[in-house]
């Protein structure tokens, strides 16, 4: 069984300004990764991870995840290739539905989110991989798009979700897959093995596959340390790849997190 890699969450609750500290606290004490999300109506995602990027020196930032319905898929490849270019290997951008009441709020939402999240991904993986995409989909519709400037190496492509046809699509065309902090162990061995079936179905048994797990932690709780070492003990055996732990609370301070995760490591 391989260890999982290790991080801890930024949540868009927390004012802006406060990111450049809290990255350079977990660069500073080797966290591995660093996770930011695009929530309505707080922060961009792509605009977070750029800022934290570029005030750290090795430190992996994801962004889990990127709502779909609000961007062009042109648009959303050509910042994750901007961003992946700008800082090699460091960037680990996530697709998603997006909170459906939020995309309907902001006239985003669609008939078929699975019909429009596979056509997304589809093609912004495709233009990351340097491709020429021309389609006609249901809401995806690109005629001869080529980036001009793709990343050397494409970063990884995430899907996140929680229904099985979701994650199953993850499988399928993504790079992984990432689980959030509302699921048990028994629903994170599910999702490894829906995943699975994806890959396999899309002919991709075998290849990297990343299964991202969030999992919410109260930082005021004793021994936060060894919480997170069993945490991180659990959702290894039950197939997680990488282990996010992330603050509860309104205003939640990623610190505790960072220190504890420091002593572990």
């Amino acid at each position: 069984m391989t260890e999982p890699t290790v991080g801890v969450t930024f949540r868009p609750q927390c004012p802006p300004e406060d990111l450049p500290e809290v990255a350079r606290s977990a660069d500073a004490a080797g966290i591995a990764q660093l996770w930011l999300w695009e929530d309505c109506f707080f922060e961009g995602g792509i605009s977070t991870a750029t800022a934290a990027l570029a005030c750290t020196e090795r430190l992996h930032v994801g962004v889990g995840l990127l709502p779909v319905p609000l961007r062009n898929p042109a648009l959303a490849a050509i910042e994750i290739a901007t961003v992946a270019r700008l800082f090699p290997g460091r960037f680990r951008p996530g697709l998603g539905h997006g909170v459906l009441e939020w995309m309907e709020q902001v006239g985003a939402r669609v008939p078929s989110p699975m019909t429009l999240l596979r056509e997304y991904t589809t093609a912004v993986r495709d233009l990351l991989h340097s491709r020429t995409v021309d389609v006609e989909g249901r809401y995806v519709r690109l005629r001869d798009v080529t980036l001009d400037w793709p990343p050397s190496v494409p970063p990884p492509l995430l899907v996140g979700g929680r229904g099985p046809k979701t994650v199953s699509l993850a499988g399928e065309v993504a790079d992984g897959v990432i689980l959030d902090s509302v699921l048990s162990v028994d629903q994170i061995r599910d999702g490894v093995a829906h995943s699975a079936a994806g890959r396999a179905g899309g002919g991709l048994a075998g290849e990297p596959f990343d299964t991202v797990v969030f999992v919410e932690l109260d930082t005021s709780a004793p021994r936060l340390a060894a919480r997170v070492d069993e945490a991180v003990s659990t959702l290894a055996e039950a197939g997680a790849t990488t282990v996010v732990f992330q603050p509860t609370g309104e205003a939640p301070d990623p610190r505790p997190l960072i220190d504890a995760c420091a002593e572990r490591a």
